[in-house]
């Protein structure tokens, strides 16, 4: 993918995963961090209910993170795919017998229409991942 598109992405998925972690993930970890010192301020619990609450205090964030990890691979396999069959475009012509400039300029538009076309779908993705993130239980 050309330096510029992949700039392009880059940038926005960054702002989204930066706009999540500010409103809903870090508001989870300050949830998870007190839950967790809870659990140790009780002298009546063994070890290991300590390890278990620690860790049922964790689920929610460890929930949260899956989400937003599995979302992006979705969103990065998708990107992929797309610019692959630019790939299989500009082979084809450039098997066909067409000079290097005009199999550069297919490539250069085909993957910016797939660029285009998948930063319009993040504002969809981040109101699911935004609703997802305030369905899971703390």
């Amino acid at each position: 993918m050309a330096e510029a598109q992949q700039a392009r992405v880059q940038k926005a998925v960054e702002e989204m995963v930066q706009s999540l972690e500010k409103d809903h993930i870090r508001k989870m970890q300050g949830r998870m961090f007190r839950c967790s010192a809870e659990c140790c301020e009780n002298p009546g619990h063994s070890m290991n209910q300590v390890h278990q609450c620690i860790d049922r205090c964790h689920a929610p964030l460890a929930k949260a993170q899956e989400l937003v990890t599995s979302e992006l691979q979705q969103f990065q396999d998708r990107l992929t795919r797309c610019t692959m069959h630019c790939n299989d475009k500009a082979k084809d012509l450039f098997d066909s017998g067409a000079k290097e400039p005009a199999v550069r300029a297919l490539m250069d538009s085909c993957v910016g229409s797939c660029v285009d076309e998948h930063l319009n779908l993040l504002p969809s993705m981040t109101r699911k991942l935004k609703d997802s993130l305030n369905s899971i239980p703390q």
